[in-house]
């Protein structure tokens, strides 16, 4: 029963009507019983493998779930993992086990939401959380001692001994260890990491440990119904997608970090050692505070501290989904013009990094080029895959570290060279909270996840506005596949990421549907222009979008006379899945100039959009905000159409 190709079993989803749940006791009860083989079934056809993980699963509610229809991905531990695992934890023997830790035991075992297999994640974070809201991490090696043969494992420490078993509700995985579920917050996992050393003990001094140690929002709660039952949301012409809210609010973060190695290969080996280089750094980025911090380490502009803290993120940014899902990107992103990138604010105020990913030669911070070719010397921080990042696990509970193979620093090259860019990020990764509720990259899954107003970081939105995150769909012209879906009669007010200090264009883009709004934008409540009609063609005269043709010059005036209107078409690095024309080449993709502004680095401005029609069936399908200085868009080659 191997699987060796995707498998989806989306002909086994239907609506559901779900009971309510507590911590413990989250189960489905109106399902229909499988008469085929279930992944309880499978365990049981294998008792001399499964015989203990099945007693433990009979103690909770999840063997039933487990035999009932769904699509579920289930690892599943052998007899001689369990009994390994109740030895070192002194259970003695199951019997020893409460049934809390069974229950418990059995949630970091089952993803609920979705049946993957290994060929659906290349490397990195399952696309979706094991039922005790953990990620799951695959990573490979190879078997030295039987023909190098490619063998997997889950968060570092359990063997897939088997996988890719499928069943009528999934897929089944046989693991030689436990999964086990950490209780570490991200600053205790690297200081227990003994190859980070230096970067732990700067982490403690700045205090930004502390700033890494928020969890769980106490403050927030939503209703059954809408966690677990959901509703149908309608967004007129797009149809309906199943709609649910998270069931709890967390804060979760992401860490680069340098092994001590990296630093020792540049003369750094001690804490004073570290202290003077990034001394050497941020004056000279930031020449107007050099020597007035740095003897208070916690000070925000404290060199050390704008090195540690430029290090983070306040988001959960997994190997496999600080972009887009490998799928999107094999079938849309056009990689032989563009590299896929995003950019990120970081922990550090005022700065962003660019993480990009260059076809076949991995993930990298702050590097400008296209593949392999290197632009104005700016290689980048190499990110390090969790299969070449040794045997230690970096998942914490409320985060996640990579390892780094150079130092990372906001240096005046990265300042004025690197994000001396057009800086396009997604919609969706415009609040923390967009990521860290999981609510993108969850490849081809028609769901929106409903964002609860007062609890969506660095957004304000109106009590007549609706915010959910579209998962990425296979089928979307969207940027990336997503969007962030704002409906209602609605007025929302975002944060914008802090650039390099210089004038810029402010765009949206988006995309045309007779049944969408029209949009008055401001910027700090002053407003940009006249309102935006997002139910008006590219055709349309105001507009003037016209097809390319074989004439580069014709194409190019056609170009500048949108622009001169507020209007750009589409990207041409992008298209729907497999199609042969980009975004470009559609009427309903479009980039509308805003405003052109000044930014100052250390300035907050916040871009407001609020519903002209009084309709509130109709809405915005929010794809992405592009900010670009004039140095790209004035440039005498002019800006490129990628």
């Amino acid at each position: 029963m191997k699987k060796t190709l995707k498998y989806i079993l989306g002909v086994l989803v239907a609506s559901f009507a779900m009971g309510s749940c507590v911590d413990n006791d989250d189960v489905v009860v109106n399902y229909y019983a499988s008469t085929k083989v279930t992944a309880a079934g499978f365990l049981d056809q294998n008792p001399e493998r499964f015989s203990q993980f099945i007693n433990i699963l009979q103690r909770t509610p999840y063997y039933a779930l487990l035999s009932t229809y769904g699509e579920f991905t289930l690892f599943a531990p052998t007899n001689e993992a369990i009994d390994k695992y109740v030895t070192e934890m002194g259970f003695g023997s199951i019997e020893g086990m409460t049934d809390a830790n069974c229950d418990t035991l059995a949630r970091t075992h089952i993803i609920k939401k979705g049946a993957y297999f290994t060929t659906d994640v290349v490397e990195g974070a399952m696309p979706d959380l094991n039922m005790e809201d953990s990620y799951i991490v695959l990573s490979s090696d190879s078997d030295v001692y039987n023909n190098n043969e490619l063998v997997y494992y889950i968060n570092k420490n359990a063997r897939m001994i088997e996988y890719d078993d499928s069943v009528t509700n999934g897929v089944v995985h046989t693991v030689n260890n436990v999964i086990t579920r950490t209780s570490d917050f991200l600053p205790d996992r690297i200081e227990a990491d003994t190859t980070l050393l230096l970067f732990a003990e700067a982490l403690k001094l700045t205090n930004m440990d502390d700033s890494l140690r928020y969890y769980l929002d106490e403050t927030y709660s939503c209703g059954e119904d809408s966690v677990f039952e959901g509703f149908p949301k309608k967004c007129k012409a797009e149809g309906t997608s199943p709609c649910f809210w998270p069931e709890k609010r967390y804060y979760k973060y992401t860490a680069f970090v340098e092994p001590d190695k990296v630093f020792n290969d540049k003369g750094i080996y001690t804490i004073d050692d570290l202290i003077a280089y990034a001394k050497q750094v941020y004056d000279q980025t930031y020449p107007q505070d050099a020597g007035l911090y740095d003897d208070d380490f916690t000070h925000r502009k404290n060199p050390l501290n704008r090195f540690v803290s430029y290090h983070l993120l306040p988001v959960i940014g997994q190997y496999n989904n600080l972009l887009a899902p490998s799928e999107v990107l094999e079938h849309c992103f056009i990689t032989t013009v563009k590299d896929p990138e995003e950019f990120f604010e970081t922990m550090c105020p005022g700065t962003i990094m660019r993480i990009a990913q260059p076809a076949g030669i991995g993930l990298f911070i702050n590097r400008k080029g296209l593949k392999a070719r290197i632009d104005d010397g700016c290689r980048g921080v190499r990110v390090l895959s969790p299969s070449e990042s040794g045997s230690a696990d970096q998942n914490a509970l409320n985060g996640v570290y990579h390892y780094l193979d150079d130092i990372l620093v906001y240096d005046t090259k990265v300042r004025d060279v690197v994000l001396n860019c057009r800086i396009r990020k997604d919609a969706s990764t415009l609040s923390p909270d967009f990521m860290n509720s999981n609510g993108r990259g969850r490849f081809n899954k028609d769901q929106l996840v409903g964002m609860k107003r007062g609890y969506i970081a660095d957004w304000k939105i109106s009590e007549e506005t609706f915010v959910g995150v579209h998962s990425d769909q296979q089928w979307w012209q969207h940027y990336y596949s997503n969007g962030v879906t704002i409906s209602g009669i609605f007025d929302i007010e975002f944060k914008l990421p802090p650039v390099p200090s210089g004038t810029y264009e402010i765009r949206l883009g988006y995309t045309v549907n007779p049944e969408r709004g029209v949009v008055q934008a401001y910027l700090n409540n002053k407003p940009c222009g006249i309102p935006v009609d997002l139910r008006m063609y590219g055709t349309d005269p105001t507009i003037g979008w016209v097809e390319d043709t074989e004439d580069e010059e014709e194409n190019i005036a056609n170009d500048k006379a949108m622009h001169n209107r507020g209007y750009m078409k589409g990207m041409d690095c992008y298209r729907q899945w497999d199609s042969d024309h980009t975004l470009r080449a559609n009427t309903n993709n479009l980039r509308r100039i805003l405003v052109t502004q000044y930014l100052d680095s250390e300035e907050t401005y916040r871009l407001r959009f609020r519903q002209v029609l009084d309709d509130p069936e109709c809405y915005l399908s929010f794809d992405f905000i592009e900010l670009c200085p004039k140095s790209v868009y004035g440039s005498p080659e002019g800006e490129d159409i990628y």
